[in-house]
């Protein structure tokens, strides 16, 4: 019995060691760019055998928790190789001159020092925190008012339900695409009447505005049906309880509903405040970012309209400085994160006092 398990440690041993090494080999050859077909295959071959490795080796005070992380591990793997891994590296290459395919020298912090000298970049921030808050304040304002039309007792209210959440069912380009036909044919038909002939896509202010409206109609339905569950979970004998006691709808909105559904104007402001941060899809279809600014920071801009993640895309992509795109990106991630924490402890803290 002992020679069984002696043997079973030694190959569980064997078959962990050689899939970690496997899985380091793999990953190297990656990180290298090599042209080695196997790459693909010692992948899969070596995680598969460090997961033989842990099932087999003999213990009986931790094969239960093996057995756990075994079932976890597909999740964890995508996980790491979708999201940390290339967290990581991302944050590697923007201290290089990468150009997407090599690099040849680290540049330090060179790429954080140029961006920031770029008033096209700095407008973008600027420009992104100004549709933050309009996109926040707005798009929680419409789709509470929906929510309260749609659990009132009229007729119809699946329809209504339905009709405010389709705009949210079309893509951003798509919806962008159908907006700029709407605002370059459709209202300056309407306007021309009253001596306006000129796109409101023409103008920045105007544009920047449009890119709001368009936003606030796709993604308020979808706030809504959050808040519409909140309201729906409001105890009615509470609710009764107010009536008896002779409180208006004001009052019973105010004093009542609103606080109850604290937690739930918490998840629609950060979903709000991070969707908005993420904006490219109708800011890139709608104007592709342009628009004239004649004075910032001494210098002329044509990106009147384009916010951070537009500027990042045309970084990389367009004037093909990877590394300075990502450089642009690390930032964005941490601007965001802080950001993000910083509303959800507020919104906390209100809960608790409400």
């Amino acid at each position: 019995m002992a020679e069984n398990s002696k043997n079973t440690k030694l190959l569980s041993v064997v078959l962990l060691v050689a899939g970690i090494a496997g899985l380091v080999i793999a990953l190297y050859l990656d990180f290298t760019r090599s042209s080695a077909a196997f790459r693909g295959p010692l992948l899969v071959i070596g995680a598969i055998a460090a997961l033989m490795g842990l099932y087999f080796y003999p213990t009986v005070e931790h094969h239960r928790s093996i057995i756990n992380f075994i079932f976890l591990f597909p999740l964890l793997f995508a996980f790491a190789v979708t999201v940390i891994i290339p967290l990581i590296l991302g944050i590697f290459y923007s201290f290089t001159d990468w150009n997407g395919i090599r690099l040849t020298s680290f540049v330090g912090f060179g790429n954080y020092v140029s961006m920031f000298k770029d008033p096209a970049f700095i407008w973008s921030i600027l420009l992104t925190f100004l549709f933050v808050v309009f996109n926040m304040v707005l798009i929680n304002i419409v789709g509470f008012l929906l929510a309260l039309l749609c659990t009132s007792k009229m007729r119809g209210v699946n329809f209504f339900r339905a009709s405010y959440f389709l705009p949210n069912l079309i893509g951003g380009i798509v919806l962008g695409y159908i907006w700029q036909f709407v605002f370059n044919n459709v209202l300056i038909q309407v306007t021309a009447k009253w001596g306006m002939v000129n796109s409101v896509l023409a103008n920045t202010k105007t544009a920047f505005a449009a890119i709001i409206v368009v936003y606030v109609w796709q993604y308020a339905g979808y706030i809504m049906l959050i808040y519409v569950t909140g309201l729906t979970t409001v105890p009615k004998d509470v609710l009764e309880a107010s009536s008896i006691d002779g409180a208006d709808a004001l009052t019973t909105l105010f004093r009542i509903k609103i606080p109850m559904i604290a937690a739930t104007i918490t998840i629609c402001t950060f979903l709000t405040l991070t969707s908005a941060f993420k904006q490219f899809d109708v800011n890139m279809a709608l104007t592709n970012g342009s628009g004239s600014v004649a004075d910032f920071m001494g210098s002329y801009l044509t990106n009147g309209t384009q916010m951070i993640a537009l500027n990042i895309y045309n970084t990389a992509i367009t004037k093909n400085a990877y590394a300075l795109g990502q450089a642009k990106a690390v930032f964005f991630f941490i601007v965001l994160a802080c950001v993000s924490i910083l509303q959800v402890r507020i919104s906390n803290k209100k809960e608790v006092e409400m």
